[in-house]
């Protein structure tokens, strides 16, 4: 065992890397949330933008158009999603796990093609000067564009949820969509919206696990990060830098256990492989024990269904 292998500067940079995909994903379902709409598709929505981001980055040469091709991937099959559970008043519960399971069959018949290929590399943001700093410039200033739009994704939706008046709306259809029906809002409209961004974000965090994080597609690659981005959205209560914060402990528990693994500690393997679940499930219990201010805010909406009764 030799901890000393470990690079601390390297395992901070990593672990912005493995927390983009879970960022993108809980900031979108946030937004989902925040509108009433609980959607537990977001495994199947990732997976989905995985193979689609992959199929045509790797047809085009362009991960642009790959990540791209995943928004758009992952906001049709919430479509789906928004239509079943807006239109037709299916159950949200039942009806996200059905799209989990279809998102998991459909990428596995469309990426039987492309098993052991490599996609066209993700070129990093590499500032100068600024990457040349020590300690920092690894950290903040050599990654991918993609790291730094998830960032600027999290300030923004923070902003339009607190300081605008479409976060208002969308804020008022959450917490109670009859009164905001009576006031005149379009809450059918409104969900759907969220619905669909929360798709693209999801489908582009699927993108960044199989063009950035593991350049490569292999069936059921997300491998329950779907489930994590739900269970972030519950640590952080609803607030966009609290998620971040969720998914920077769930990324650093998953970089480390990888370092600790190379650097060949004496716990068995699938103990130290577990560990980001276990953790991320023992946050949750602690945060939802009791009279925890998490639970208390929560959309009062969140879940129920909506019909105009006018």
């Amino acid at each position: 065992m030799d901890l000393t292998s470990i690079n601390p500067v390297l395992l901070i940079a990593s672990l912005m890397v493995a927390s983009t995909p879970i960022i993108l994903a809980a900031i979108g379902e946030l937004v989902v949330e925040k509108s009433g709409v609980l959607n537990l598709g977001v495994e199947g929505m990732m997976i989905t933008g995985a193979i689609c981001g992959f199929a045509i980055a790797v047809e085009s040469g362009s991960p642009a158009l790959g990540f791209l091709a995943a928004a758009l991937g992952g906001a049709v099959l919430s479509l789906l999603f928004g239509i079943l559970t807006q239109f037709f008043l299916s159950n949200q519960v039942a009806t996200g796990l059905g799209l989990t399971l279809f998102g998991l069959g459909l990428s596995s018949l469309m990426g039987q093609g492309y098993i052991g290929i490599r996609p066209p590399a993700t070129e990093k943001l590499d500032i100068p000067l600024l990457s040349d700093i020590p300690v920092l410039g690894p950290i903040l200033f050599n990654q991918d564009l993609v790291v730094y739009f998830a960032l600027a994704l999290v300030v923004a939706t923070w902003a339009v949820l607190k300081f605008t008046r479409a976060g208002l709306i969308l804020r008022a259809v959450g917490e109670n969509h009859d009164a905001a029906h009576a006031l005149g809002y379009k809450v059918v409209r409104v969900r759907l919206m969220a619905i669909t961004f929360g798709g693209a974000c999801a489908g582009l965090g699927g993108a960044y696990l199989s063009l950035v994080r593991v350049p490569q597609w292999t069936e059921g690659m997300t491998a329950g990060a779907g489930w994590i981005a739900l269970a972030i959205v519950v640590f952080g209560a609803w607030r966009p830098f609290r998620v971040l914060l969720g998914a920077y402990l769930f990324g650093g528990v998953t970089v480390l256990q990888l370092n600790l693994q190379a650097a060949g500690v004496a716990i068995p393997v699938e103990y130290l492989s577990m560990s980001p679940y276990l953790i991320t499930i023992a946050v949750l219990v602690i945060m939802s024990s009791g009279k925890a201010k998490s639970a208390l805010s929560a959309p009062a909406c969140l879940g129920k269904l909506f019909h105009a009764s006018s």
